[in-house]
């Protein structure tokens, strides 16, 4: 059980008329303990806001963070340090702080096995808290971030924008905190590999910030891979063996495909690449024959039926796709997670009415973190806590106009400029977010040199988008991350 000790800084702060006048920086420190790996973790959670100002002393932002750092640490700079963040873009760090990181963690249930609210929180006995210090990131406009009065909150909406600000709010708080001698590593889910990606290789060229290690939780780093529009038949190859995997697990398949889960995807991932995406590069050239075929090997990959894949033209769009697997039970199936399933008005239409594997889990991830901010780390504000926000509508991309967003160049230059750079790449098999066969052609087109391959660690879970809400996933995470930050970190020891 986590024990909260006095407030060391300044006591609990509401936001006021002078507040909103006067920005300042507003830190809270408490002492707690936490059961972690089967021990006990003491550490100091430093909680608050600080005021990202330019060259001249303007406010420009007030980035919300929470940070754990372990005590009886005598050197830091042996000491690794991991900045986290979510993705949307838009949404905060509470799903990587609550779910798998963090020293505590949400009880939110799992697919088939939901909990009613109110919710509980326990110590995470899979953070990774005893092995390296954590800073969990609030990007502008999410959590408790806000711009400072006067400033508009767009200056900070748009890929390069984001990258800039948090890449700020890291550089200073490596300054003020003394870590610039620490081992460094950024963890990011969903857009936030994205943010990584790009951050890896801002912080290296701008402030020569060499990191030792990247952990890049459900992967987007190219968007052509994820777009479904016409024109673009790579979702379609890419999306493949997902829906294989989703079939699979709602009993939907063959019965030879439904006996072994890896060689359905195996068998998905070939045809994925082979037969199918040379047919989709035939167009309407592509035979009569050669077509019914076609239909028949896409329907038994994705347990849709021959006459919903021929009427698709053989291209099957992801949110079609969670309508229509499980329609004549009414049920639809999560894009996030796609174990989980839902209910619609109807079992017309071409869309689920919402995202099951996201509405199952949100209120538990919102009520957490409302309560644990203001109950055990002593923050207090008024402002709401911006869970997620829809700031993916409106972000910025002018930069990337006529062309697909791609950061995974930045990360290869990043990797070769700093050969001791090393990846970490979680992957759901349920995931219809970010599809592990689209991570998998994203890294095997990185075009890295032999020598630099293997900086790149990929590992694979039952489970979805937040993998770490699957009670085995949670615990494979955590051995699997564990030997990741002992293989970066041996260079540090000497060893090859």
């Amino acid at each position: 059980m986590t024990e909260a000790t006095a407030s060391k800084a300044t006591e609990p702060t509401t936001d006021s008329a002078k507040s909103k006048l006067e920005l300042h920086d507003e830190i809270i420190e408490t002492e707690h303990v936490a059961h972690i790996a089967g021990g006990d973790v003491a550490y100091k959670a430093t909680t608050g806001r600080i005021v990202m100002k330019d060259e001249e002393g303007k406010a420009k932002a007030a980035i919300f963070f929470i940070a754990y750092t372990r005590t009886g640490i005598d050197d830091l700079r042996r000491r690794p340090i991991i900045f986290s963040f979510n993705g949307g873009p838009g949404a905060s760090s509470v799903w990587l702080h609550l779910g798998l990181l963090g020293p505590r963690r949400v009880l939110a249930g799992d697919a088939g096995a939901p909990l009613p609210p109110p919710y509980q929180l326990v110590d995470n006995e899979y953070s990774l808290l005893d092995l390296a210090d954590i800073v969990f990131i609030d990007p502008v406009s999410t959590g408790y971030s806000r711009p400072a009065p006067g400033e508009e909150a767009k200056q900070f909406h748009g890929l390069e924008p984001d990258i800039e600000s948090v890449g700020e709010f890291i550089r200073l708080y490596v300054t003020r905190y003394k870590r610039w001698a620490s081992p460094k590593f950024l963890a990011g889910e969903s857009y936030g590999t994205t943010r990584a990606a790009g951050l890896a290789g801002y912080l290296q060229s701008k402030h020569g910030m060499y990191l030792n290690g990247l952990l890049l939780i459900s992967t987007v780093l190219n968007f052509q891979t994820l777009e479904f529009e016409v024109g673009n038949e790579l979702p379609y190859v890419l999306f493949l063996p997902t829906y294989t995997a989703t079939a699979w697990y709602h009993q939907r398949l063959a019965a030879d495909l439904q006996a072994d889960l890896q060689k359905a995807i195996r068998e998905a991932a070939d045809f994925a690449a082979g037969a199918y995406a040379h047919a989709l590069f035939q167009g309407s050239a592509l035979p009569p024959a050669a077509h019914a075929e076609m239909v028949r090997q896409v329907a038994r990959y994705t347990g849709l039926s021959e006459a919903y894949v021929e009427a698709t033209n053989l291209r099957i769009e992801i949110l079609r796709f969670c309508k229509e697997l499980l329609r004549d039970q009414r049920r639809t199936v999560g894009r996030l997670d796609s174990r989980f399933t839902g209910m619609g008005r109807d079992a017309a239409g071409e869309q689920p009415d919402n995202d099951p594997s996201y509405t199952a889990i949100q209120g538990a991830y919102s009520s957490a973190m409302n309560a644990y901010v203001r109950e055990e780390l002593n923050f207090a504000s008024d402002l709401p806590y911006a869970v997620l926000t829809g700031l993916y509508e409106n972000w910025d991309y002018s930069k990337h106009q006529n062309k697909y967003v791609d950061v995974s160049e930045t990360l290869r230059a990043a990797i070769t400029q700093n050969p001791f750079l090393q990846i970490f790449v979680a992957n759901g098999y349920y995931d219809l977010a970010t599809p592990f066969f689209a991570t998998e052609y994203t890294i095997n087109h990185l075009h890295l040199e032999p020598a630099l391959q293997a900086n790149v660690h990929m590992t694979y879970y039952a489970a979805g988008h937040m993998m770490y809400v699957h009670a085995g996933s949670l615990a494979q995470l955590r051995t699997d991350m564990t030997a990741f930050l002992h293989a970066a970190l041996s260079p540090l020891r000497g060893e090859r």
